[in-house]
């Protein structure tokens, strides 16, 4: 059995499975430079989701297109997580998102975004011939809105965005007109417009507004986002070396380990490092679509795209907000980023990838085979 479960490790993307772990040495050499006991909590976190990994990626993903209840249950208790925050959270930096359990800190709304994936996948994989009637955007609205409110209220716009941005590229994936996602899209601006007269906090509207111009407050809003780009224009092309970053490592950069740690990178290791992240992260963009587009079912093929979506808007968004073409959103950076529950989420997403890739193989070898 053991020997059997190795041998199935050839038929995963090894391109995708590569790229990962490089940019997870990158971060883990940037966390080492830190000099902090993140690095080897970190570790921790990494042989964890590693183990995930592993586990998930040796399932036949079919188990969660055949049965709903292991998607409506992870989503379920995600949901109870995210209220049980505002029961029993901990706030850190004004935000209330984290259940302290004595000896870590959980973020329910990460396994939130696997259960999103796979619950929407399921509902459109049953109802694929009829996803272009109206009616039947209905219930994934109900899906999405539930779980973004209660991550509104924490309040969470980093993670909001990131739901948003799953939901709606699942939506369009599905098959759904388009004149259905205009009029997604349009009740989305529109309930953007009511958020921000009724219900942003303060301090988001100011982030937003020094965003647009940084200068109105260049030492309170706009002092993370400038700071940002300070220290990653200081790095040059090829660095100041490990330990050496004087705003990373004196504290003129804050979250330097976590929402910020790109900068940290660039600022260390130089534009070309920098660079060599955003072109891995492609890869595995790339990498995820293509299982996704090759896949033999329409749950893989959706469910993928999901994955494909989650690390693609989130490394977007974290890199944007550090160069300063984004507001800062609090979005951390996938593999990178010190943290247990991102990371041990982004793992499992990409077993789920890579289950929908060594499945989709050992079918094609049986086609090829009883062809023959």
């Amino acid at each position: 059995m053991v020997w059997s479960w190795i041998l199935s490790l050839k038929n995963h993307d090894w391109v995708l499975n590569g790229a990962s772990c490089v940019v997870i040495c990158i971060g883990l050499l940037s966390l080492f430079s830190a000099g902090t006991d993140q690095f080897y909590k970190q570790i921790i976190w990494i042989f964890l989701g590693g183990i995930l990994f592993l586990i998930v990626s040796s399932l036949d993903y079919r188990i969660f297109s055949a049965h709903f209840f292991p998607a409506l249950a992870l989503y379920l208790v995600s949901v109870l997580g995210i209220v049980a925050v505002d029961l029993v959270g901990i706030t850190v930096r004004g935000s209330e998102r984290w259940i302290d359990t004595g000896l870590f800190l959980i973020e329910p709304v990460e396994p939130l975004k696997i259960a999103l994936i796979l619950i929407l996948a399921k509902y459109f994989s049953v109802r694929n011939r009829e996803v272009h009637k109206a009616r039947n955007v209905i219930v994934p609205v109900i899906y999405f809105f539930i779980p973004a409110f209660l991550v509104f209220l924490q309040p969470d716009l980093g993670s909001l965005i990131v739901l948003f941005g799953i939901w709606l590229g699942m939506v369009i994936v599905a098959g759904t007109k388009i004149r259905h996602s205009f009029v997604i899209v349009l009740g989305g601006i529109s309930l953007s417009v009511i958020a921000w007269l009724f219900f942003l906090y303060d301090y988001q509207k100011e982030r937003i507004i020094s965003f647009l111009n940084p200068s109105l407050d260049p030492l309170g809003s706009s002092y993370n986002a400038i700071q940002s780009v300070i220290t990653v224009s200081s790095g040059g092309l090829w660095g100041k070396g490990l330990g050496q970053g004087t705003q990373s490592q004196l504290g003129f950069l804050p979250e330097a380990t976590t929402d910020f740690i790109y900068a940290a990178i660039v600022e260390e290791m130089g534009i070309i490092v920098g660079c060599l992240i955003i072109v891995l992260f492609c890869v595995i963009v790339w990498r995820l679509c293509r299982i996704a587009l090759r896949a033999r079912s329409n749950f893989a093929r959706i469910a993928v795209f999901g994955v494909a979506l989650l690390i693609a808007i989130q490394a977007g968004f974290n890199i944007g907000m550090v160069v300063g073409i984004l507001p800062i959103t609090g979005l951390t950076l996938p593999l990178m980023s010190y943290g247990g529950s991102s990371m041990v989420t982004i793992c499992v997403a990409l077993g789920i990838a890579q289950s929908v890739h060594r499945n989709s193989y050992v079918e094609y070898e049986k086609t090829v085979i009883a062809l023959e």
